[in-house]
C-alpha cells in the first residue's frame, strides 16, 4: 500500500510509496489523491510546450465561437495529469510503462475544473521473461467535480516483485 513507513533504524522512519506486483489485487479500486485544479496557465503552458496550435485550447475568442464557448483543456494535459495522480498507486515501483490502450476522452475538463482519478486492477501477470517483475493492466478514470467522466484509458506497467526491486529503490526509496 502507498505511505508505508519503514524503519531505516532505530528512530528513524521513512514513508514509501508504491505497490509491488504482490500488493495489486485484480477488481481492487484506487482513488487518487488529491484533485488538481486546472488553471489557464497549466492550459496554456501545456498546449504551447506540445506545439498545439489549435485555438480551441488558448484562444478565448475563437472558443467562444464553438459548440463549447469556452476554451477546452488540452486533451493530452487531461491524460498526463491523470498518469502523474496515478503514480503513488500505481508505478511508483514500476521499472517501465509498457503502453497506453483505449484512450477515450468522453466529457469536455475547462479551466477552473478540478479532476479527480482512480484506477482498478483488470490484470496482473508474472513476465515471461523477468521472473523478479509482473506486468499490471489497470484501467483509470478521471471526473470532474460534478462527478462526469472526463476520460478513460488501460495503461500496462511493469513493476518489481517484492524483495527484487534495484539498489537504488531499496536505498533512496
Amino acid at each position: 500500500m502507498s505511505g508505508k513507513l519503514k524503519q531505516i533504524s532505530e528512530n528513524r522512519y521513512r514513508e514509501t510509496f508504491g505497490r509491488f506486483y504482490e500488493e495489486f489485487t485484480i477488481g481492487h479500486i484506487y482513488e487518487h489523491r488529491p484533485g488538481r485544479t486546472i488553471t489557464e496557465t497549466d492550459n496554456t503552458w501545456f498546449t504551447l510546450l506540445t506545439m498545439n496550435t489549435h485555438p480551441a485550447h488558448f484562444d478565448k475568442e475563437y472558443a467562444k465561437g464553438t459548440e463549447f464557448g469556452q476554451p477546452l483543456v488540452c486533451s493530452p494535459f487531461t491524460v498526463a495529469l491523470m498518469v502523474g495522480m496515478s503514480v503513488t498507486d500505481v508505478s511508483q515501483k514500476a521499472i517501465a510503462n509498457l503502453g497506453w490502450d483505449d484512450i477515450r476522452m468522453t466529457h469536455p475538463l475547462f479551466v477552473g475544473d478540478t479532476l479527480y482519478a482512480e484506477s482498478e486492477v483488470l490484470d496482473k501477470r508474472e513476465s515471461n521473461s523477468r521472473p523478479s517483475q509482473g506486468i499490471v493492466t489497470v484501467k483509470t478514470r478521471g471526473y470532474n467535480q460534478n462527478g462526469d467522466l472526463v476520460c478513460s484509458f488501460v495503461r500496462k506497467v511493469l513493476v518489481w516483485k517484492e524483495g527484487c526491486e534495484s539498489v537504488e529503490d531499496r536505498v533512496n526509496y
